[in-house]
């Protein structure tokens, strides 16, 4: 990864940036800005967490990545936004990795996520990752039509 590019925990200043990068991303999830708020509270539920990379330099937001707790001992990661610009670079796979540690400290054992078919470079991360194909969705997507894949990371 670049080294002017640092991650962290999201906090609740982040909100705007955070927002315009969703906004900005196309298969990001367009959650309202009450949910990103909500996930944003310091002593909010720790269900899901949020990790933001930033510039170093400038501390503009350059991607963030969202994981959720779901059942017993099984997490999600549920969307990975990286800007234009920042593509390419590492930053994706920092973002995951700091989620895989954060479930890794919440007791998860294992990991899900789904990715379009075909959406190639993010396919590819998630195998480099450790992450494993264990079903299909087809046409799931609609808007362009495609189909999901999920994808499993168990941690030892």
């Amino acid at each position: 990864m670049n080294s002017e590019v640092e991650v962290r925990t999201a906090r609740p200043g982040d909100i705007h940036a955070l927002l315009a990068l969703d906004r900005a991303t196309e298969s990001a999830p367009h959650w309202p800005v009450r949910a990103y708020a909500e996930m944003l509270l310091p002593d909010g539920p720790a269900r899901r967490h949020i990790v933001v990379a930033e510039h170093a330099a400038t501390w503009r937001l350059t991607g963030y990545a969202i994981a959720a707790l779901r059942e017993e001992a099984v997490a999600e990661i549920e969307s990975v936004a990286v800007a234009p610009g920042a593509r390419r670079c590492g930053v994706a796979r920092a973002l995951c990795g700091e989620l895989v540690g954060w479930c890794r400290g919440q007791g998860v054992r294992e990991i899900e996520l789904e990715v379009r078919s075909r959406s190639a470079p993010a396919i590819a991360l998630y195998a480099a990752l450790g992450f494993t194909e264990f079903a299909r969705r087809v046409g799931y997507y609609r808007v362009p039509e495609d189909d999901a894949i999920l994808m499993r990371l168990v941690l030892s």
